[in-house]
């Protein structure tokens, strides 16, 4: 059926060709329209050019002006994964739609309300709009989350994360196939499914759409039984197999390959399938012109499913990676993206292989090139080379990775279009944030980035943009919240916020009570590292020389923000030794002093921004600066902002009784009853202010009707509070309705009239309609979903949440059987929703009803309300756990809510002990917490790996030291580390480290998310002897057991080694167990002992694998956080940061900064000592004795020689028209083969040269004709 006769179907299957009307195969480019990728592919699959092939239509686009089959079934679990993904897209672009139209509903509120009526209806039309789309997709998103855990996964492809766009798509059978064709699995008999199939195949001179369809049913055969291929006989299969690649139709060779790459199962079926030749044919495939597309394409997929097989990349041969290599250099070739990617990854797989093909210079020009999409990956290939000398080797030049550098420092008369200009950027950046690649950019003086840095200096505005940008990101500077109007023009001085920005702090921080000696950040450590390279290579004077010569205003700011960013860094990452020197910019200043000079001004100028944007930058920053400890930091703006906002609220409390009553006639609530009228803010300050005094507010209860109304405004009935939009500006109302019931509760007067008001009795029968037993039931209760996500009633449960931290409160519900209803609600079926909104508000500091609730929800709720109930928990398990003694009503929250931690690590869902593991993890900060937690004798056997970081924390106090010896945690856990966890630790902390240095956003948690709340990367991962050394207790186990001396004389013996790679892995977990142990204060007598950290020292500054350099570095720097540490560096002329009070902060560095990236150039050729492809060798060929194919053979080899190519091409064309009996034989073409394998050739060359042969000599050679074929030659010959 041709695709004008029906519908367009999708298939996973090789489509056979569609018959015309003269019956007849149609090209290849008419084949099955609108047949997309799969998702997830077999062995050896991709989507060619590396981009989605998603179109927004219903029907998927032909790709390169044709579409073509896919690849195997697709993968339940990707798809669920895309299907996952492009819900939450959508869920943040209506997200990111609702939040402006709040901020716009905002900004209308604050003028006139008729002028703005017609415009605010709109914008709360679309609001509503995007919370209903909102609420839709996040149900859709659950059910997706809940489908895909239901159902078994299977792994996935070894690039499904570079086509994580492909579209979904489920298995589909061929085209006129029914339900009743397809035989049940369960019934079927494979062997004797796979007989008729092979016999089938066997047919003679039948249709080619006989042979695709024959071989889909063959592949869908190996599909439902993954088992069958192991067993299968190649001798049985193999002539069919030859016969279908030697076809003249392009769809029947390509199916050959699909049958031939499910047929693969490991080596030895690789070397049977070769012995098919299917390498000669396999370049005959690759060669070929677009038109063949689909037969390229498959032959490139056979080439990369050898790349999946165990040792499968020992099995390609020489001359198909040669093929390869010339698909990736020609430009217009659709294959060019995935060729490069191919060779990318034998370069890591089997790098003597692709150097031996000529490849690596391939890599090189699409590094730099900027036509491939993905370069990072190109670069993580060559990273990976350089790291050890023998595999350094292979980058002759060694200079590699300069190539994106050249875009910046090329002639700005040269236009470098900006996209390249980024994409280059990248490049840099991804070399600067790994240490192999910034050793690496320091060789020769770091020429590399010195050449970086002053391409400052050329006044192109888009380069200087570009580069700034770059600096910014390598540097990980996160431009404050001020810097977007500082860059637009605005003066520092303008905008008052600025100067109260200290007072921004995060709830996170101010809760955070967390030793900053235990948080050792890696990421810092080498943020500093990269600071140092590129001050030494002359940032600074860079960025002076472009902040006076800047191109325009816009850059000129930008420059300068950089240029105080960095100024701050110094000091707060670099020793003082480098920062003293840079604070004071002295260039600068003795520009600045010279009187009489034109460059005076333009000095001072910028010495007056640059001060301008630090003290800023000061005030601006989440603690005062990394001089002072983090906690003094903290509960000094703390103290600040309850002084400031105490003050305030004194202030207007003051206020005389004229002057009260003049504020609320101007709040308009004694005026109208019209609430959109009302002045909200001056509401908001009179609640908090005036009406905490008796005397105010019992006027305002009595005298007027303030305090009446806005009750009033609160009861559900009226329909007021109750029926307003569920909008960001509308939860002002939600706000004073708050601080109305805490001004209230403060007076015995407000108390007995809230007691009296009808709002709590409306509340009551309002929650009754949710029980059952009641008696009250209503057709639109007001607590239903669509209200709750609608309107703003689910703020009463806000007001409750007030009212349960005040005993009063809890009185007044009591009375009103609200806490009965309470209970009721939690044991509702279906009611999610209504039970997140009572546990997020309510109020457990009292010990009461909410408490009980709460511990209710997280043992008889559904998974998600018990993780959202553990998770409530969070704020009282870290906080100080009080005295006894105290008077403090809220006594006893910390210890009951570790208490209900504790319970939850027992729960029969791993999710929700994890989230109780990392909160309990979190509250062991605390040394009191910590002891208590011990105290509860938790067990975590049960829990595995999720509770050994809290495990390693009950270490480092005595009292968690014996209870974890008395259950003979320490010594087996302590013997598992030594044995092997210690060498994985490695991964764990370098996985950290990559992770945070890649930039890899986050995904936004949605609230239905089951997962715990990310980690966070680059901090150095829990260490087991790190805690054990926290205590006497562990140092005297650690030193009977004499697993110290163990690593330090590892450390000793073989930390220089450069090839063995276990050696290595074994050194690197040494070192990070050394560091560990010696950050530590009581592990300072085990560093007196051992002479181990010269050793690390002489590993950091002169170990040839890169890696292991900067292992020993941040060990050195672990080491450094000890003041006996630091000493001992001293020794050695190694110098640390350290903060005002003497603090270190573990980052250190040589005095002699160039000793860190001293490394010795490398030379030394490459060899591949595998087999050329031919079976012959050249100097026992028959062509010595044959002119005509001796000079074939001399024209072939200057083909290669791009001078002599034109006039060998016409040589060979003229030998050609003569017929020579050369041309049609296979000894021959053995020979040109191994010419071909052995020189570097263009793909439009390689096919010319194949083309001059006759299309029989491949027959015979794959059919082993070629011994008759040579026989009779020499009967002829004779």
């Amino acid at each position: 059926m041709t695709s004008q006769e029906g519908p367009v179907i999708e298939s996973n299957t090789l489509i056979p060709p569609s018959r015309g009307k003269d019956a007849r195969s149609l090209s290849a480019a008419s084949l099955v329209k609108g047949v997309s990728y799969s998702s997830v592919a077999p062995p050896g699959s991709f989507s060619s050019d590396l981009k989605s092939t998603v179109s927004r239509s219903d029907t998927p686009t032909a790709l390169g002006g044709y579409t073509y089959y896919g690849d195997g079934a697709a993968d339940d679990t990707s798809t669920s994964e895309q299907r996952q993904a492009e819900y939450r897209i959508r869920i943040d672009k209506e997200t990111k739609i609702k939040i402006g139209s709040e901020n716009l509903l905002e900004a209308l509120n604050a003028k006139n309300a008729k002028q703005t009526r017609d415009q605010r209806l709109r914008v709360e039309s679309e609001l509503y709009s995007s919370n209903k789309k909102i609420a839709q997709l996040k149900l859709d998103l659950e059910a997706e989350i809940q489908r895909s855990k239901d159902q078994p996964t299977s792994p996935e492809s070894r690039l499904s994360f570079l086509f994580h766009n492909a579209p979904p798509r489920s298995p589909s059978r061929a085209l006129g196939e029914t339900e009743q064709d397809i035989p049940e699995e369960e019934t079927e008999s494979p062997s004797f499914v796979l007989s008729e199939l092979l016999r089938a195949l066997e047919a003679e001179n039948m249709p080619p759409d006989f042979y695709v369809s024959q071989a889909n049913e063959l592949v869908a055969l190996f599909k439902r039984h993954q088992t069958l291929k192991y067993d299968l006989a190649w001798s049985n299969i193999a002539l069919r197999i030859q016969t279908m690649l030697l076809s003249d139709s392009r769809e029947v060779v390509a199916a050959g390959y699909r049958v031939l790459r499910y047929a693969i199962t490991d080596r030895k079926s690789l070397q049977i399938i070769r012995s098919l030749h299917t390498d000669y044919l396999v370049i005959l495939s690759l060669v070929k012109d677009t038109k063949a597309s689909i037969e390229r394409e498959q032959a490139l997929k056979f080439v990369r499913a050898f790349l999946d097989v165990k040792d499968g990349v020992k099995e390609i041969s020489r001359a198909v990676v040669r093929i390869v290599v010339a698909i990736a250099e020609h430009g217009e070739d659709r294959l060019r993206s995935i060729g490069i990617l191919t060779l990318a990854e034998i370069l890591i797989l089997e790098p003597p292989l692709l150097a031996s093909a000529g490849g690596i210079a391939t890599l090189t020009d699409a590094l730099g090139d900027g036509t491939y999409s993905a370069p990072e990956s190109l670069s993580s290939a060559f990273l990976y080379l350089l790291d050890i000398p023998s595999r350094r080797k292979l980058l002759r030049s060694g200079h590699e990775l300069g190539v994106p550098f050249a875009a910046f420092t090329s002639s700005p008369l040269n236009l470098v279009s900006e996209e390249k200009l980024k994409d280059d950027a990248k490049v840099i950046a991804m070399l600067l944030k790994n240490w192999t690649g910034l050793m690496t950019l320091s060789l020769n003086d770091f020429l590399a980035v010195k050449s970086i840095v002053s391409a400052l200096c050329i006044p192109a505005p888009r380069m200087r943009n570009v580069l700034l940008e770059l600096f910014f990101d390598v540097l990980r500077i996160t431009p404050p919240s001020w810097s977007s109007s500082f860059l637009a023009g605005r003066r520092l001085t303008t905008y008052g916020r600025v100067t109260n920005l200290k007072t921004e702090v995060t709830a996170k921080a101010i809760a955070d009570t967390e030793d900053e000696s235990s948080r050792m950040s890696l990421l810092d450590h080498f943020t500093a590292v990269v600071l140092a390279v590129l001050l030494h290579a002359g940032l600074l004077r860079a960025l002076l020389y472009a902040e006076n010569d800047a191109p325009d205003q816009s850059v000129k700011r930008k420059t300068t923000l950089l240029l105080g960013e960095v100024l701050k860094l110094a000091n707060q990452l670099l020793p003082s030794n480098w920062s003293a020197n840079l604070q004071v910019l002295p260039e600068l200043f003795k520009s600045a002093s010279k009187f009489g000079v034109e460059n005076r001004f333009t000095a001072t100028g910028t010495i007056y921004q640059v001060d301008s944007v630090s003290r800023t930058l000061y005030r601006s920053g989440p603690n005062a600066a990394a001089q002072t400890t983090k906690g003094q930091a903290v509960s000094e703006t703390v103290s600040g902002m309850r002084q400031s906002e105490a003050a305030k609220a004194q202030a207007m409390s003051q206020v005389d009784e004229g002057q009260f009553r003049s504020l609320m006639y101007d709040t308009q609530v004694l005026n109208t009853v019209n609430y959109t009228k009302w002045k909200w803010d001056l509401i908001q300050s009179i609640l908090d202010g005036p009406m905490l005094n008796a005397k105010r507010q019992e006027e305002a209860i009595k005298v007027t009707k303030f305090v009446h109304r806005l009750l009033s405004f609160l009861r559900p009935f009226k329909n007021r509070f109750s029926q307003a939009n569920n909008t960001k500006p509308n939860q002002r109302y939600v706000r004073a309705a708050c601080s109305l019931m805490r001004a209230l509760l403060q007076t015995s007067e407000g108390v007995r009239y809230l007691a009296e008001e009808k709002l709590l009795r409306q509340l009551a029968e309002c929650l009754a309609q949710l029980d059952r037993m009641s008696g009250i039931t209503s057709s639109a209760p007001l607590f239903s979903p669509e209200r709750l996500q609608e309107t703003l009633v689910g703020g009463y449960f806000t007001i409750l949440g007030v009212l349960c931290s005040n005993t009063q409160g809890l009185q007044m519900l009591g009375r009103w059987k609200i806490i009965n209803m309470f209970y009721h609600i939690i044991e509702l079926p279906g009611r999610d929703d209504l039970i997140r909104w009572l546990l997020t508000n309510l109020d457990f500091t009292l010990d009461n009803h909410p408490r009980i609730i709460l511990s209710k929800a997280m043992t008889s709720c559904s998974k998600r309300i018990r993780i959202l109930a553990t998770r409530q928990l969070r704020k009282h398990a870290t906080a100080e756990i009080q005295p006894s003694s105290t008077t403090d009503p809220g006594e006893g929250a910390a210890k009951w809510a570790i208490r209900l931690l504790v319970t939850q690590l027992y729960d029969p869902e791993i999710e929700v002990c994890e989230v109780a593991v990392k909160i309990l993890e979190e509250a062991c900060n605390n040394k009191k917490s910590l002891e208590y937690v011990v105290k509860c004798r938790p067990a975590l056997d049960h829990l595995g790996e999720i509770g050994a970081p809290l495990l390693l924390r009950f270490l480092s106090t005595s009292i968690g030291y014996h209870y974890l010896d008395g259950l003979d945690y320490i010594t087996r856990e302590m013997d598992d580390w030594f044995l092997g966890r210690n060498d994985s630790y490695v991964a764990v902390v370098e996985a950290s480290l990559a992770r945070a240095l890649a930039d890899i956003p986050e995904r936004p948690q949605q609230a239905q998310d089951d997962a715990p709340e990310p980690r966070e990367y680059g901090i150095v991962p829990p260490h087991f002897y790190r805690e054990l050394t926290r205590t006497a207790e562990g140092c005297k186990l650690l030193e009977r057991k004499g697993h110290f001396d163990e690593f330090a004389a590892t450390i000793i013996d073989v930390g220089m080694e450069d090839e063995d790679l276990e050696t290595i892995l074994k050194v690197k977990g040494c070192l990070w167990a050394v560091g560990n142990v010696g950050s530590m204060v009581l592990g300072a007598s085990f560093l007196e002992k051992s002479d181990v950290v010269k050793w690390i020292v002489k590993i950091a500054e002169e170990s040839e694998v890169m890696t292991l350099r900067g292992t020993a570095f941040f060990a050195l720097g672990l080491i450094s956080r000890s003041l006996h540490g630091q000493e001992i560096l001293a020794e050695y002329k190694w110098d640390g940061t350290v903060n005002a009070f003497g603090k270190s902060l573990g980052f250190c560095f040589p005095l002699d900064f160039k000793r860190l990236f001293t490394i010795k150039p490398w030379t030394g050729p490459h060899s591949d000592s595998r087999p050329s492809l031919s079976r012959r060798i050249l100097e026992n060929s028959t062509s010595e004795t044959d002119p005509t194919n001796f000079r074939i053979l001399s024209l072939v080899k200057d083909l290669g020689n791009t001078v002599l190519t034109k006039r060998a091409a016409g040589d060979l064309n003229a030998i050609k028209a003569k017929k020579p009996k050369g041309f049609h034989k296979p000894t021959l073409f053995h020979e040109v083969m191994a010419i071909l394998e052995s020189q570097h050739y263009r793909l439009a060359t390689c096919r010319f040269v194949i083309d001059l042969f006759d299309k029989n000599v491949m027959r015979r050679i794959v059919l082993e004709e070629e011994d008759e074929d040579g026989s009779d030659d020499s009967e002829t010959e004779g």
